[in-house]
């Protein structure tokens, strides 16, 4: 896959990704070398006890992760994955940001950090990447 030429060419792409688009997430912006998405948080985002749900903030991560490090770069997966949770979220939507660190000649790193609509820091992850 070749760097998108247009976000909208981004978010035709993207809107292949079902588990993305049936669980609110949206790309919102492409970035020198990263990018932004969100996810609008319902009840499907909530765990047993009506809060946020981890694997909901690691999923809108891997979501961003894979937009940045597949515009940035050829065709990545993601190899290794360390998650931060930092905070609670009291808001209704999270905002995630990418940004590489990394561009080897296999290997990207990009750090992904979760704020809610509030402000509020939810989390903050670093991904290592395999270039296909």
């Amino acid at each position: 896959m070749a760097t998108f030429q247009s976000l909208e060419e981004a978010r035709a792409f993207f809107i292949m990704d079902r588990f993305a688009t049936e669980n609110n997430m949206s790309l919102e912006a492409l970035t020198e070398g990263g990018a932004v998405c969100s996810m609008e948080l319902t009840e499907r985002h909530q765990n047993a006890e009506g809060h946020l749900m981890g694997g909901a903030i690691l999923a809108l991560a891997d979501f961003t992760f894979a937009v940045a490090s597949n515009n940035a770069h050829r065709p990545s997966v993601a190899q290794q994955v360390s998650l931060s949770f930092l905070n609670a979220s009291k808001g209704k939507k999270l905002i995630s940001a990418a940004f590489c660190v990394k561009n080897g000649r296999t290997s990207c790193v990009f750090r992904v950090e979760i704020k809610d609509d509030l402000g509020k820091d939810i989390a903050q992850a670093m991904f290592t990447g395999f270039k296909l």
